[in-house]
């Protein structure tokens, strides 16, 4: 018996893409992902809403997740309807019609030293 997991609302309060990369692209380049798992036994039409401390949200996104599979979406790939801005504080909202799992992960390769952060994204 498949049971869907997760929530069909997602918040992600801290985003940030450095624009300095130490190491060869696109491995290394400096990044921010959303992990998306779908479950279910239907795809996840998922959209992103960025928001920013001085200007209005931008979105949506959209992306499909099928069923029973996931997907690694970098914020750096977002370009329709615009790109996010590097060196730029942002949050975002990722709402998707079946339940899915959100994990929100950042490469920070300014540094020869490289930083990585993940963490589950907030189920509202």
């Amino acid at each position: 018996m498949r049971k869907n997991i997760g929530n069909t609302l997602w918040a992600i309060p801290e985003g940030y893409i450095p624009s300095g990369s130490t190491g060869p692209a696109p491995a290394m380049t400096s990044h921010e992902t959303a992990c998306i798992l779908n479950a279910g036994d239907e795809d996840a039409l998922v959209q992103f809403t960025i928001f920013f401390s001085d200007r209005d949200p931008v979105g949506p996104y959209r992306v499909t997740v099928p069923a029973r599979r996931t997907k690694h979406v970098r914020f750096n790939d977002l370009k329709d309807p615009a790109p996010i801005p590097l060196d730029t504080d942002y949050a975002c909202i990722i709402e998707s019609n079946v339940p899915v799992v959100v994990q929100h992960t950042r490469l920070d390769s300014r540094q020869a030293e490289n930083a990585l952060l993940s963490t589950m994204a907030y189920p509202v």
